[in-house]
C-alpha cells in the first residue's frame, strides 16, 4: 500500500500516519523527520540543507526529492508500503514520485486529502507544546502532560513553538492552499484522490481512513 497524505498544518497527518504505520505495514516517511534526521548525521545532503536553513532559504524541490529518492531506493527490497507525510508539496515532486516509484514497478494507491476547519487547525497548533528534550508532543486541551510543562516521558520543559500563533498559523494555510491545489489536480486526475473530514476526532478519522483504504483489497 503506498498512501499520501495531504492536509494543511494540523490537519493531523503525522498523529495519523503515526497510529497507522505498524498495523499497514508502511513506512512513514515524513520529510520534516528525514530533514532532522540528515542533518544530525551530518550527511552530504544533510549539509546542503542546513546551508540552506541558515541562509533563510527554501530547501529546493530537488534536493527533498533526491532524500526521498534515496530513503525508497534503500527500503523497497522490504517489500513493505510508504505513507508519505509532507511530501510531495509541489506539482513537480508529485510527478518525480510517480517516477520513483514507476522504476520500483510501484505507484501510489490512494493520496488522502485531509480537510481541516480553520477554527479546528487554530484551536489544535495554538495548543500545541514540544518536550525541548526528546521532542515528544503535547496538547493542552486534547492531550496535557501530567504535570503542567513537564514531558511525561523525560521530565524535559515543554514549550510552544514559534510559529505556532494565529496569525503565522493563517498565513501557512494560505499558502499550503495555493500551493497545493496543483498536487490535488494532479492525483484527481489519476482518479486516486479521496478526501477526509480531518475536523473529527483522531479515531473516527482513522477508521475513516482504514475504510478507503480497503478500496484496494476489493
Amino acid at each position: 500500500m503506498i498512501v499520501v497524505l495531504l492536509g494543511a498544518p494540523g490537519a493531523g497527518k503525522g498523529t495519523l500516519a503515526s497510529a497507522l504505520k505498524d498495523q499497514l505495514k508502511v513506512h512513514h516517511i515524513s520529510t520534516g523527520d528525514l530533514i532532522r534526521a540528515e542533518i544530525k548525521a551530518g550527511s552530504q545532503i544533510g549539509l546542503e540543507i542546513k546551508k540552506c536553513v541558515e541562509s533563510g532559504a527554501l530547501v529546493s524541490d530537488e534536493i527533498v526529492t533526491r532524500m526521498i529518492k534515496g530513503k525508497i531506493d534503500s527500503s523497497v527490497a522490504d517489500k513493505c508500503g510508504y505513507m508519505f507525510d509532507g511530501f510531495p508539496r509541489t506539482n513537480a515532486q508529485a510527478a518525480d514520485l510517480d517516477k520513483i516509484l514507476k522504476g520500483h514497478g510501484l505507484s501510489v494507491d490512494f493520496a488522502l486529502l485531509m480537510e481541516a476547519s480553520t477554527d479546528v487547525v487554530l484551536a489544535r497548533l495554538t495548543g500545541r507544546r514540544v518536550c525541548k528534550a526528546c521532542g515528544a508532543l503535547y496538547h493542552l486541551t486534547n492531550m496535557p502532560s501530567k504535570v503542567a510543562g513537564i514531558c511525561d516521558a523525560c521530565g524535559g520543559e515543554l514549550y510552544q513553538r514559534a510559529d505556532d500563533n494565529k496569525e503565522t498559523i493563517l498565513n501557512r494555510m494560505t499558502v499550503y492552499a495555493e500551493s497545493t491545489k496543483p498536487i490535488i489536480d494532479h492525483y484527481k486526475s489519476q482518479s486516486k484522490l479521496r478526501v477526509i473530514n480531518a475536523d473529527k476526532g483522531a479515531e473516527a478519522v482513522r477508521q475513516e481512513m482504514l475504510k478507503i483504504l480497503d478500496e484496494k483489497k476489493s
